[in-house]
């Protein structure tokens, strides 16, 4: 069975590639234009070779970002996220190297705030957890994985990342009625028509795993 990994875990906005360090005039603004650039990649670009690309380029990006903002806990979460799509799209060569470096890069996140981006930075590492595959090929771990998501509910038991990231690991888990109900009060999840793009393409995710607890 081919490994999975993350889709990146969570989070996202709405619409286009931006050079954040040189557009924008704030942290709020810079981590922003990630968030934005991540959202149209993943749910507005086509073809397999031109997201690589972008992704190339939002990565370089994000570094500017976290070197711009030292300490600061929001970049390094959108660093993290980038790259484990990045991963999720790479070559067998590549993916696990990739998601060891998102998962270095979402642990200092973590440190510096586990509370960051909404509880982003708790989620987006537990998701790398229940994604990559376990000892001896990766470093996954489903009780890590767990507790981390799980204090990312806590932190936003409404939204609809949080609650469609754990439905996504009690599926991955064989718990299909536990997904569903988790699934479903993320599509209760009030809409953000500041983030369409990422709005849209997560519900579209939803309802495609809801599809698979029937």
């Amino acid at each position: 069975m081919k490994p999975r990994f993350p889709l990146a875990a969570a989070i996202a906005a709405v619409l286009a590639v931006a050079t954040p360090a040189a557009a924008s005039a704030t942290m709020t603004d810079d981590v922003k234009a990630l968030n934005d650039g991540w959202a149209h990649i993943t749910y507005e670009v086509q073809g397999s070779s031109t997201q690589t690309k972008a992704l190339d380029k939002l990565a370089k990006e994000a570094a500017t970002v976290v070197a711009h903002y030292p300490g600061k806990a929001e970049p390094l979460v959108w660093q993290g996220i980038v790259t484990s799509e990045q991963a999720n799209r790479a070559n067998i060569f590549h993916k696990l190297g990739l998601a060891t470096k998102a998962r270095d890069i979402l642990a200092r996140a973590y440190a510096i705030d586990p509370k960051a981006a909404n509880g982003g930075a708790a989620m987006s590492l537990g998701v790398l957890y229940y994604k990559v595959p376990g000892s001896p090929l990766g470093f996954g771990d489903k009780d890590k994985a767990k507790k981390l998501l799980k204090e990312a509910l806590a932190i936003d038991p409404n939204g609809l990342d949080s609650n469609y990231f754990y439905g996504d690991y009690l599926l991955d888990q064989g718990d299909k009625a536990g997904a569903r109900s988790y699934l479903q009060k993320a599509l209760r999840a009030p809409h953000d028509p500041s983030r369409p793009a990422w709005d849209a393409g997560r519900r579209r995710e939803v309802q495609k795993l809801l599809a698979k607890t029937a």
